[in-house]
């Protein structure tokens, strides 16, 4: 007999789910699939946990986000009867520590191609506590022992410029070129700057810009699919503008993490994260505001409240066209990401001709030099024509798709390409087909994704 006592706690759990061990499993499986680690977990797995067997390790984060997600709360290891979990567990950026030593655990995995592997497998989390703004202003500073260095205006500068420069270079070529310089950065420059000595005004304005580029690097993850990485990056551009009692980069990040969530099909989540972010700035100029106002639009529409989502989009096109002509370099809004906004408000509603039409508005105006940002658009444009039937138009835009890919390094652009491949070999009669498809395969041969 085995002297293994029941498991009372994960058993509590699955009730207030009200899930039986199939669709438990089931969940873990999903979750397991999306952080890309299929795990093949049965209701023979189950019950054995249920029996008393702690699962291996690696199963006990995607079994405790299946029950978050479900619940819509943080589930802890102890409320399931799991062990804590192990300290140097090797997910950088987890657990105790200060924000910059969580910052640089993050960054130098991040630039090492092994390990980098590992960070794209990691879990994102739908039930990530969101620290409030006020609270991280009000949070102890971190121990200052060990500083020996002393920065001003000038150093300030040289983060602002490279974060310019790092967006630039995401825009035109690519995150995979993109991310791995800014991880570098944060590691080797901005990480010594944060534990310098300065005076305090320089000393918030160093947290507000390096909150910039961490919003931009975990944009870039996430961007990129390495969705568990870009929550914790997020986080610790939380952390950082609060910090700094910077409210534009801390609204500007929840909105980010309302895209992701948008992006992995959290629709509460998303549109909880957008609220959350829109009402975090009650003194946003209008060019914040409509920048917030659309992402509210996108989460009302993925959960099916037309009337919201009709009604955000008109306070979004109001607010943008208050705002002046100067557009951020990092986590701007225009009138090509409105656009975007419009085609995505359709698309989730069921109106894919309207989504279309919004789509190609948006290209129309989108700045020449966001190669990365058009083919993600075309991307989705041609997907959405293709979808109408309108199998020529698809095959001209996937052409003009083809056009940036080539000069990208991408994981999204990639999946573009390899949907585009899969999508069109049910047409290969037709002649727009067969010359479309010549040019991808030999694009594929050169770009070795063949």
């Amino acid at each position: 007999m085995s002297d293994r006592a029941p498991n009372a706690g994960l058993a509590c759990l699955l009730s207030a789910a009200d899930w039986t061990q199939a669709q438990f499993a089931a969940a873990v499986n999903r979750i397991g699939i999306e952080a890309g680690r299929p795990v093949g977990c049965t209701n023979s797995n189950v019950n054995k946990w249920l029996a008393g067997t702690i699962p291996r390790s690696h199963l006990r984060p995607l079994i405790l986000e299946a029950l978050s997600r479900k619940l819509g709360r943080p589930i802890t290891h102890g409320e399931a009867g799991f062990p804590g979990p192990v300290a140097n567990s090797g997910v950088p950026g987890d657990g105790a520590g200060d924000t910059v030593e969580g910052l640089v655990s993050t960054g130098r995995a991040d630039m090492d191609p092994e390990r980098r592997k590992f960070l794209a497998t990691s879990l994102y989390s739908a039930a990530l506590p969101v620290p409030a703004f006020r609270e991280l202003v009000d949070r102890e500073e971190a121990n200052a022992n060990g500083r020996t260095t002393r920065i001003g205006p000038g150093e300030v500068a040289t983060v602002r410029t490279m974060t310019e420069r790092i967006a630039s270079i995401l825009d035109e070529l690519g995150g995979a070129h993109a991310r791995p310089m800014a991880a570098a950065f944060l590691v080797n420059t901005v990480a010594p700057y944060l534990r310098a000595e300065a005076p305090e005004g320089v000393k918030r304005s160093m947290l507000a810009a390096a909150s910039d580029l961490v919003y931009l690097t975990g944009w870039m993850a996430m961007y990129e699919r390495d969705h568990g990485l870009g929550q914790r990056y997020y986080r610790r551009a939380l952390d950082l503008a609060g910090a700094a009692n910077d409210h534009v980069t801390y609204c500007r990040t929840l909105r980010g993490m309302a895209l992701q969530a948008a992006n992995l099909q959290h629709a509460r989540r998303a549109l909880e994260l957008a609220d959350s972010a829109a009402e975090a700035a009650p003194k946003a100029g209008p060019r914040l505001q409509a920048f917030l106002v659309g992402q509210q639009a996108h989460g009302a529409a993925l959960m099916d409240d037309r009337r919201q989502a009709f009604t955000r989009l008109r306070e979004t096109e109001s607010a943008l066209s208050k705002a002046d002509n100067r557009r951020d370099a990092i986590g701007g809004y225009d009138l090509a990401a409105f656009f975007f906004h419009v085609s995505s408000v359709n698309y989730a509603l069921g109106d894919i001709p309207a989504s279309v039409r919004a789509m190609q508005d948006s290209n129309r105006v989108r700045p020449p030099a966001e190669r990365q940002g058009r083919a993600h658009a075309n991307g989705l444009l041609a997907q959405r024509q293709l979808e109408m039937g309108h199998l020529e138009s698809a095959c001209d835009t996937w052409g003009r798709f083809l056009d940036d890919y080539e000069g990208l390094s991408s994981s999204r652009a990639d999946e573009h390409f390899e949907i585009m491949r899969r999508r069109l070999r049910s047409h290969r009669t037709s002649r727009a087909v067969r010359d479309l498809s010549e040019r991808a395969i030999e694009l594929a041969r050169r770009k070795r994704v063949a």
